[in-house]
């Protein structure tokens, strides 16, 4: 996928090495980079202790908040989509203490399923 594709709303998948050189400043002795995804001006990281959500806000982009979820806060999530052929989807992950969930949109790519695939795996552990 293209940066063009991250404008439009598709997720992309970002490269680990970049990753882990770009939040090294955030992360703990042994932490790694496992995966991330670039979506809009979004970005998802997964390390092997957390999941990391960088949310840039407003016009310029320069107000960015970093959310750290430990994979054991998270409660549930889901995956919401009109059916097999629409391949808009939502993503929901629900956090202890929190009545509302985070929410994110991936548009027509199968990224969602990356991601969900993800999360189901470091919150069984």
């Amino acid at each position: 996928m293209s940066l063009f594709s991250g404008w439009m709303g598709h997720a992309v998948a970002a490269d680990v090495a970049k990753l882990q050189q770009e939040y090294a400043p955030l992360l703990i002795d042994g932490e790694q980079v496992i995966a991330g995804y670039q979506l809009v001006r979004d970005t998802f990281v997964f390390t092997t202790h957390r999941l990391i959500v960088v949310d840039k806000q407003g016009m310029s982009g320069r107000k960015v908040e970093t959310m750290t979820i430990p994979y054991g806060s998270i409660v549930r999530f889901a995956k919401e989509s009109a059916g097999v052929m629409d391949l808009d989807a939502e993503l929901k992950i629900w956090v202890r203490g929190q009545d509302t969930p985070i929410v994110k949109e991936f548009k027509k790519d199968n990224a969602v399923n990356d991601v969900y695939r993800i999360l189901s795996q470091a919150t069984l552990k």
